[in-house]
C-alpha cells in the first residue's frame, strides 16, 4: 500500500506539468482571421486545426473534443477545405501558433473557453 501512495505522490507533479499554461498566449492583441481549415484533430487534451489565412498559415489550438462537441461544434465540421474565422491569441515564442477563444464556422460562432 505505502508503494502505490508512494508512486501516485511521485506522479502527480509530472501529470500537473504536463499541460502547458495559458500565459505563453498574448491576450492583450485579440486576432480575429478568417481562412481555410487545411488539416485537424480532435483529440485530447485539445483539439486542433491548420488554418490558412492571408499571408500565413496558423496552428490552433481549440478547446477540448468534449467541450466543443457540448457547444455545438461536431467534429465533421472541422473538416480540411471548410471556412471558417478564429478569434484568438498568438503564441509569445511561437509565432505561427494561436490560442483560439471562439471560431465561426458554418454561420455558428462557438465559444470555446
Amino acid at each position: 500500500m505505502k508503494r502505490i501512495l508512494l508512486a501516485t505522490f511521485l506522479a502527480a507533479p509530472v501529470a500537473a506539468t504536463a499541460h502547458h499554461g495559458w500565459s505563453e498566449y498574448d491576450s492583450s492583441k485579440t486576432l480575429k482571421l478568417a481562412g481555410k481549415i487545411v488539416e485537424s484533430g480532435y483529440e485530447h487534451p485539445h483539439g486542433h486545426i491548420r488554418f490558412e489565412a492571408p499571408g500565413k498559415t496558423w496552428n490552433v489550438v481549440l478547446a477540448p473534443p468534449s467541450r466543443m462537441e457540448n457547444r455545438g461544434l461536431p467534429k465533421e465540421w472541422l473538416k480540411p477545405g471548410a471556412m471558417a474565422t478564429v478569434e484568438g491569441y498568438a503564441n509569445r515564442n511561437k509565432p505561427e501558433e494561436m490560442r483560439a477563444e471562439r471560431i465561426t464556422i458554418n454561420g455558428k460562432t462557438i465559444e470555446l473557453r
